[in-house]
């Protein structure tokens, strides 16, 4: 173990925990001092909401600290039921089923969907719980070029004869570009293919009231399994696979990762429960996240930065060398800024990065200002 350790060190990959001493929010304390946090997925900022934490704290008085046990022993509470079928409504399907991480949802879909002499078809740039899951299935995986239609009809052609299922991020965590799912819906009809859809970073973000891109696109009803997470845009812990009530009760009978995983702390599920409601009551926040997100190009562009104009949070700074990305990442710490260098194998080799996220919770001014910081580094 310590030789890895060293040549992770030696190649700049190194991976060190940082301690946040604050609740998370558009600014943290950290190492003693506040920073702007430019580098967290609570794209509306309702981890810190009040509403959010009240409804936590009360769900812990009523419900307890803990569910106790697997769903399917005794931990299946009230508050899991009624969040399911919220999140049911707000996605435009008949049944939902609740995962305890985004992780443990898109490894347990994706393995109990795909079975022995099946395929499963996966882009190139999916997340790690996606390719994990594919591991864990029962099927060949076949791996197309990112957002490639050519390369998806390609390998769809290869299982011809065999049940295949298609499985894409919708926005995809590290670039944050779109997954082209109007071309991939066309070619799962043309060859009777399912289709799993990661909306983990769409929800919340895009779409009418942050319905996710599935809804921007108006494909209800084209998409096998919409996979989401509680932990990102609403602010909590937990996830959850929205499907037909068929593929409901599938997967509580066949995902592992439902079976053998104490149900979801009734705080998780109660401050998720919140997070939806102020979404869909205020979904003006979702205008002031775009907003920030073009505030914050626009100047890292006019800084000389290279990076396209747009509204997505996700906006991927590129410096290529890892130990470069790691020293912009303790000099933009030093001035106050914190964006996280992301390295491989998280990102392909040469493309080290600090990935910038936008929240609803920063001010134009705030985002402006730590680009300019940035600007000042890199120049």
């Amino acid at each position: 173990m310590s030789a890895v350790v060293e040549d992770l060190r030696a190649a700049g990959l190194l991976r060190e925990l940082r301690t946040v001493e604050s609740a998370q929010g558009a600014h943290v304390r950290l190492d003693g001092r506040d920073v702007l946090l430019l580098c967290s997925n609570d794209y509306l900022g309702l981890a810190e909401d009040p509403r959010v934490r009240d409804a936590a704290a009360r769900a812990v008085h009523e419900w307890g600290a803990g569910a106790g046990a697997s769903r399917l022993v005794s931990g299946n509470m009230t508050p899991h039921r009624e969040l399911e079928a919220e999140l049911a409504a707000f996605k435009g399907t008949e049944a939902c089923v609740l995962f305890g991480s985004g992780f443990l949802a898109n490894t347990g879909v994706v393995a109990a969907l795909a079975g022995p002499g099946e395929v499963v078809v996966s882009d190139a740039l999916n997340h790690a719980s996606i390719v994990d899951g594919c591991r864990l299935a029962q099927a060949e995986t076949i791996v197309y070029p990112h957002a490639d239609l050519d390369g998806l009809a390609a390998a769809l052609d290869r299982a011809a004869g065999r049940r295949a299922t298609i499985v894409t991020d919708s926005v995809f965590s590290m670039d944050g570009d779109v997954a082209p799912l109007h071309g991939i819906v066309e070619l799962a009809r043309r060859h009777g293919a399912r289709v799993i859809v990661d909306e983990a970073h769409a929800t919340g973000v895009i779409g009418p009231a942050g319905r996710g891109l599935v809804a921007e696109l108006g494909l209800e009803g084209e998409i096998d399994v919409v996979v989401g997470t509680l932990s990102k845009a609403l602010g909590s812990y937990g996830a959850f696979a929205c499907c037909s009530a068929e593929l409901a009760t599938f997967l509580v009978n066949r995902a592992r990762t439902v079976i053998f995983s104490t149900g979801l702390p009734p705080s998780c599920v109660a401050a998720a429960g919140e997070a939806l409601r102020i979404l869909r009551n205020e979904p003006r926040v979702v205008g002031r996240l775009h907003a920030n997100a073009r505030a914050l190009r626009a100047e890292l562009a006019a800084q000389g930065l290279a990076v396209e104009p747009g509204d997505m949070p996700i906006v991927p700074l590129v410096i290529g060398d890892p130990e470069a990305a790691m020293g912009l990442c303790e000099a933009a710490l030093d001035r106050g800024v914190f964006a996280q260098a992301i390295r491989p194998p998280t990102v392909p080799d040469g493309t080290s990065r600090l990935r910038l996220v936008a929240m609803a919770s920063h001010t134009e001014a705030e985002l402006r200002d730590a680009a300019r910081v940035l600007g000042a580094l890199t120049g």
